[in-house]
């Protein structure tokens, strides 16, 4: 007579179920919850072994099991029988259903909680609810389903509640399951998820949502009525509800091979708070919800840069190796010119604020500082003082013209006595010789009417007027000329000029032709009080007090962002440099053909209108540029004086110097200041007047 044994069996039985290491559990999105999402949260489990847990169909397996590994099964708390019903509904693999029949049936039943853990010594369970409604859930029995994982599969199985009460210490409810009447019953099913099934949720008064419901929304702006993608998930935070809405315009997403929407898509996606104020009008009926976000709200979780995240690792590697390789020399310079005291916020603070001190160090050009700290003791007389002082010289190349004519440009008549004039200024139109710098000011913006889109009203229509009124000009015999643009402005408006640009199709120019650069800033430096001469000011350790230094910046920039050698490979003869203003006139004929005609290296746009103002419009030759951007210790500062708010080092200590009088010189080159380096028979004046 041969006995059984563990290694042989005489017939193959069931072997237990032996649930898998569970570092964490997920739970999938579906609770019935009253404006408020599912909570999706770590397992509380205990670290202590786990006892084995046998899932059992029928009380017949249990003596079976029992005869097959009495060693095994000697001590009862390591293997608990516990006879549950399975649902005819399963999820994957459990009953042999597909991946999309599971999703079917799931779809029948709505989370309600998940069971963190076990309480006292009776087999109860503490739940932590993910419904408004935990007294109905939790309280009052009934039948209820549990959501197990078994071996890597979902398994949905039946349960009797029959009771259960608050916890308000815990934020939880403690409940109790027919058959589980000891702790170690209890902790066979701690990570399990409660359900029920849809159609036992309680109906909703007018105006109230079931969370679930608004996952799989259009979200549609209320205004315009752009698609702006579609609701993934939605979260709870507090004080309200968030939608996360995945882009319906992302590229990669219309390019996924899959078409199912979840939260754990590649795609992107954006942040809409669940509030009135936002999102105004659900419709059910539709499936769609209009809201008016605020302005950059859609914008705030959106990533420019949509290189894969190795890729982009990489690229912030070099560019943090070439930062450290150009604050080198930066550091050296800053410490010839006596100015080390800037150096001393990089031994100190957070690694933002270092790295944040670094890019403004070496974004200084130290040259031009330098040369600027020297010029400032030379007097720089005005341009109305200029052009009052050399008003002879300067009369000898000129015309004077209404700004009526200028505005309806009319020079077409043969007998015009600048009829010539203005046909070579056509000629140099239609070879594409010249070029447009516009220099947009701050000053340009009236402060308190700043609008939140962080431009001027203003001084984007003046700019918008300023660029098709050139439009004229720039068809001759119905063929359309590529004129190169160079806008230069404040930091904060270049997004609002950027956006200008594309929305008019750039004006009917080339696109590659079109730069938005920020205007060059120097520090402002204190007013020297000793012989140690003068100390850049410092809003904090770390960071730079800056200013602009006004139009006669542009040189510079033309030379840092390597433009120069582009004009020059576009045959650009004469480049024209505006101030943006509502009197300003860009290529007109007439100015480039006076230029050209007297062979001069600079033109003077000359206003009547704004005869004591400190600034002009100008045509310069590219030859002129080009010897004065390598020559820059040619331009003239001045200092302007103004008081500025700065910390400094007193004692080994920083302390906030806040003045009573101007402390502190801003370092400024107006345009004009270039005719220094240029000789008077080489300037021409168009003068105009109203």
């Amino acid at each position: 007579m041969h006995r059984p044994s563990l290694l042989a069996p005489p017939r193959p039985l069931p072997l237990p179920f032996l649930p898998p290491p569970r570092p964490h559990w997920r739970f999938p999105r579906g609770p019935a919850v009253l404006h408020r999402p599912p909570r999706t949260r770590l397992d509380a489990t205990s670290r202590r072994p786990l006892p084995i847990l046998a899932l059992l169909s029928s009380r017949s397996m249990v003596h079976s099991l029992h005869h097959l590994f009495p060693s095994l099964l000697g001590n009862t708390a390591s293997l608990t029988p516990f006879l549950i019903e399975p649902v005819a509904v399963a999820a994957e693999g459990v009953l042999g259903s597909s991946e999309e029949g599971s999703d079917d049936q799931e779809a029948k039943f709505v989370e309600v909680g998940y069971v963190s853990s076990t309480h006292g010594i009776k087999g109860e369970l503490r739940v932590m609810p993910s419904t408004d409604f935990p007294e109905l859930r939790f309280c009052t029995p009934g039948t209820r389903w549990l959501r197990t994982r078994i071996s890597g599969k979902e398994l949905i199985s039946e349960v009797q509640l029959t009771g259960g009460r608050g916890h308000p210490g815990q934020k939880s409810w403690i409940v109790s399951l027919s058959g589980i009447d000891t702790v170690d019953k209890a902790k066979q099913i701690v990570g399990s998820t409660f359900l029920v099934k849809e159609d036992d949720r309680p109906d909703l008064e007018e105006g109230e949502l079931y969370t679930p419901d608004l996952v799989g929304m259009r979200v549609v702006l209320k205004e315009s009525g752009i698609l702006v993608g579609t609701v993934a998930n939605v979260f709870n935070f507090g004080a309200s509800d968030l939608l996360e809405v995945m882009l319906a315009s992302d590229d990669r997403q219309d390019q996924s091979s899959s078409s199912k929407l979840d939260s754990t898509s590649c795609g992107r996606h954006v942040w809409v708070p669940f509030v009135e104020a936002i999102v105004p009008e659900v419709d059910m009926d539709k499936r769609e919800m209009l809201i008016t976000p605020p302005k950059g709200l859609l914008e705030l979780n959106l990533r420019s840069d949509m290189r894969p995240k190795k890729e982009r690792r990489q690229l912030e590697w070099k560019e943090r190796k070439r930062l450290q390789q150009r604050l080198i020399p930066a550091k050296k310079k800053l410490a010839e010119m006596c100015q080390t005291h800037v150096l001393e916020g990089l031994k100190i603070g957070e690694k933002v604020q270092k790295s944040s001190l670094a890019r403004q160090i070496v974004n200084i050009d130290c040259k031009l500082l330098q040369h600027a700290l020297q010029s400032i003791n030379k007097p720089l007389h005005s341009f109305p003082e200029f052009a009052g002082a050399n008003s002879a010289k300067l009369l000898r190349r000129s015309i004077r013209v209404s700004h009526e004519y200028l505005r309806n440009h009319t020079s077409k008549q043969k007998d015009d006595s600048n009829y010539l004039l203005y046909k070579e200024g056509l000629q140099l139109l239609s070879r594409s010789k010249t070029a447009i710098i516009v220099i947009i000011n701050g000053n340009n913006c009236d402060g308190d009417s700043v609008p939140n889109d962080g431009g001027s009203k203003t001084s984007l229509s003046q700019f918008e007027d300023l660029l098709f009124g050139c439009n004229g000009f720039m068809k001759v015999e119905e063929e359309s000329m590529t004129v190169p643009l160079i806008v230069v402005s404040p930091a904060h408006l270049i997004q609002s000029y950027r956006e200008c640009l594309s929305d008019n199709d750039y004006f009917g120019m080339n696109s590659e032709k079109v730069w938005v650069l920020e205007e060059l800033q120097l520090p402002v430096v204190s007013i020297p009080i000793d012989q140690n001469g003068s100390k850049i000011l410092l809003k904090s350790p770390w960071e730079i007090l800056q200013a602009p230094i006004g139009s006669g910046g542009f040189f510079s920039l033309l030379l840092s962002h390597n433009i120069l050698p582009e004009l020059n490979k576009m045959g650009v003869e004469y480049v024209q440099v505006c101030s943006l203003n509502d009197k300003s006139t860009i290529l007109h004929p007439l100015f480039l053909g006076l230029v050209s005609s007297c062979r001069a290296d600079v033109g003077i746009i000359l206003f009547e209108s704004r005869k004591g103002e400190d600034e002009c419009d100008m045509i310069f030759s590219m030859r002129h540029i080009i010897r004065l951007s390598r020559q820059i210790e040619k331009l003239q500062f001045c200092a302007v004086p103004e008081q500025h708010v700065h910390v400094e080092q007193v004692d080994n200590q920083l302390v906030t110097n806040h003045p009573d009088a101007p402390n502190s010189y801003r370092l400024h080159c107006p345009m004009y200041a270039s005719l220094n380096s240029c000789s008077l028979d080489a300037v021409c004046v168009v003068k105009v007047f109203e």
